[in-house]
């Protein structure tokens, strides 16, 4: 085994055979499970469990009270807040293994999913996508947009740096803090170069 180079509290229970990139950190009381892949500079706050086969991509933030269950990949600098939660069966029972029928979810690059949100597995949130505290998810999310209640409803779109973007009669915004310039054609948003 090669040298150790991220933090891991020493509450933090790492099995082996984990994947874990450079400058990664691991909180108090976390549990890596063996056959989890985790991308370079993630952070994984206090009490988070990663479940075999799970991916983060790079520069990950899991917040505290989270648990990823197989099925789960996370794109390049996701955040998830704390307590958010992840399925990976539709119909689970107790009585009834139900463990080939995982649903994978897929997380896109960016995205952000609020504290104590539940995103039901089998749906996949775009890139940027903003998903609001509370928020539970029935249906896949595109990318840039912003989503909150019970069921998750889209009330509009997000800027790359988490900013509400404006559209106007051009279908045109800017997001405020970086100047990019956005687009919204055909329902979809897009970032112009």
């Amino acid at each position: 085994m090669s040298e150790k180079n991220y933090f891991a509290h020493e509450t933090a229970v790492i099995d082996e055979g984990c994947e874990i990139g450079e400058n990664v950190k691991i909180w108090h009381f976390s549990h890596l499970m063996s056959g989890c892949r985790i991308g370079n500079g993630c952070n994984l706050g206090q009490n988070v469990v990663v479940s075999p086969r799970v991916v983060l991509g790079e520069n990950c933030k899991v917040q505290n009270n989270v648990s990823i269950y197989t099925g789960v990949i996370c794109e390049d600098d996701v955040f998830l807040g704390p307590s958010m939660v992840f399925t990976n069966v539709i119909n689970p029972r107790s009585a009834i293994d139900r463990r080939n029928e995982y649903l994978e979810t897929l997380v896109g690059r960016g995205a952000t999913i609020g504290a104590n949100a539940t995103i039901v597995c089998g749906n996949d949130i775009g890139a940027f996508a903003f998903i609001g505290a509370g928020a539970v998810v029935t249906k896949s999310v595109p990318p840039y947009a912003l989503v909150v209640g019970n069921p998750a409803r889209k009330i509009g779109w997000m800027s790359e740096y988490g900013h509400k973007l404006q559209f106007g009669e051009n279908n045109k915004a800017i997001c405020p803090e970086s100047g990019d310039n956005y687009i919204l054609k055909g329902g979809k948003v897009s970032k112009l170069s």
